[in-house]
């Protein structure tokens, strides 16, 4: 009796173990960044209870240096962070600017009190606008009174790529995490094909399309998320640092690249400036999909699988 025991004991910490270290697909849903956030990955259980323990890690370390009203302009992590804003800039004729923050919380973007702004309080502002006017001394940033940082279009893409990678120095093979539409992907997907991504239409329920892709970042800018319309026009969250208003023309950029950082920035940059194949020529990895004002779509850039 002591022995079937014994035995009954054993195969059960057996199976137990077993689960623990079995892989099979987890998804979760956290919450960060003001949005849903989702993470699904191949491996065991414990690999899992781990990865979790890092994703939260990297998004709560984001969100306290990066979120709206933040001053945090000496840690290593946002100087770190401005240089590569910075050379996204200087590529993009300054269409990509992260000192948009006044002119956000004039729009009221920052405080969802959203109206608009008199000219004479966007001329003033304007002022203030430009990362050339941002300093550096001994890797601290020097602002001029007044100005303010909206770190809203790179520091998820940001997060995304940490934590990605780190999983994947976990040994997680097979992955996705997507920060509300800022995504990375790597590894087959649970049907051991490239993930597919669809593409929310920027005017209607259903998609513009769907990329096929696998160890890369995809992000969107669009103008129906965060907006208003006043006299017919549309006013959206994305401002454009050379005028202060929203731009008109696109309703929506879909970035794709190695980098879901590059995805964020650039997707922003491509959606106000009027000449998007120009900054794209600087990066020939990235490839766009652009959404016009009445919903056709271009392609520019390098080709991923898209239907």
């Amino acid at each position: 009796m002591a022995k079937k025991l014994c035995l009954f004991l054993l195969v059960c910490l057996t199976l137990s173990l077993s689960c623990r270290y079995q892989e099979k697909w987890h998804t979760t849903t956290l919450l960060y960044f003001d949005t849903v956030c989702e993470v699904r990955i191949f491996c065991s259980g414990v690999a899992f209870k781990s990865a979790l323990k890092e994703v939260h890690r990297i998004f709560t370390e984001i969100e306290a240096h990066f979120s709206p009203g933040s001053d945090d302009y000496s840690s290593a992590i946002v100087f770190n962070l401005f240089q590569r804003a910075l050379q996204v800039y200087h590529d993009s004729d300054g269409y990509f600017d992260i000192t948009v923050g006044p002119l956000s919380r004039a729009w009221g973007f920052l405080t969802n009190s959203r109206h608009m702004p008199t000219p004479g309080e966007i001329k003033s502002i304007l002022k203030l606008i430009g990362m050339e006017k941002i300093r550096e001394e001994e890797e601290t940033l020097i602002l001029l009174p007044g100005m303010e940082l909206d770190w809203g279009s790179i520091a998820k893409g940001f997060g995304v790529d940490l934590a990605s990678q780190s999983l994947m120095e976990m040994e997680i093979s097979r992955g996705f995490i997507n920060a509300g539409g800022d995504l990375y992907c790597w590894g087959e997907n649970p049907d051991n094909r490239p993930w597919q991504i669809a593409i929310n239409h920027p005017r209607k329920s259903g998609y513009l399309g769907i990329l096929s892709i696998s160890d890369l970042g995809a992000a969107t800018t669009g103008d129906y998320q965060r907006y208003f319309i006043q006299g017919g026009v549309r006013y959206s969250h994305v401002l454009n640092p050379h005028t202060g208003y929203s731009p008109q023309g696109k309703q929506s950029v879909t970035v794709c690249g190695p980098e879901t950082l590059l995805c964020d920035a650039l997707s922003t940059a491509l959606f106000i400036s009027t000449q998007p194949e120009k900054i794209l020529e600087k990066y020939p990895d990235y490839g766009a999909i652009i959404a016009d004002s009445n919903g056709k779509l271009s392609f520019i850039g390098k080709p991923y699988p898209f239907k």
